[in-house]
């Protein structure tokens, strides 16, 4: 019975994020605007990066996931997939999480695909499940702002930041990722 009384409220957490973002869906001009933002600054942060989403077939980008929480919480965002640059899908981004959890905060993501094979089968996928339909290396910067050469490997690569810069400790594990037509 408790397990079930958690489900619910983890359930209806994350049907109130979802219902957030719905009720604030942005049109296709608005999210690319804000991603092109998000690149811009993401270039600022992180010329490896930079010189990394050079390579890559495709590159997903959310300009602002919003994560909130108070013991169960929940983050959404939405975003484009860019191919050579240009805009050629919209997703979004969804999870839940119950834990030690207060406040509120706004992040960007980017996530590189960087062969033709893993971009495919991420664009061919119903609702894609980091950690599960595909493994997302989480970038983080060494001494002199490089990227770990094991990670330049990976087949796809991610990166969080925010107005500072790029963001440790997080992960893209659990995140739901599904198309949306705008």
């Amino acid at each position: 019975m408790r397990l079930f009384g958690w489900c619910g409220v983890v359930s209806l957490a994350t049907s109130m994020l979802v219902a957030a973002g719905l009720a604030s869906a942005a049109s296709k001009e608005e999210i690319d605007a804000k991603a092109k933002e998000a690149v811009e600054a993401f270039y600022k942060h992180s010329s490896a990066g930079k010189a990394l989403s050079q390579k890559a077939a495709g590159m997903l980008v959310f300009p602002e996931v919003i994560k909130a929480g108070v013991g169960v919480g929940g983050e959404y965002g939405e975003g484009t997939l860019l191919v050579g640059g240009k805009p050629v899908a919209y997703y979004n981004t969804a999870s839940a999480s119950i834990g030690f959890q207060l406040g509120a905060q706004v992040k960007s993501q980017i996530i590189l695909f960087m062969n033709p094979k893993v971009l495919a089968d991420f664009r061919k996928s119903s609702g894609w499940k980091a950690g599960v339909d595909g493994s997302v290396a989480l970038a983080t910067l060494g001494a002199g702002g490089e990227i770990s050469t094991d990670t330049m490997k990976e087949p796809i690569i991610g990166f969080i930041f925010s107005n500072k810069g790029l963001m440790y400790n997080l992960t893209f594990e659990g995140s739901k990722i599904t198309r949306i037509q705008r």
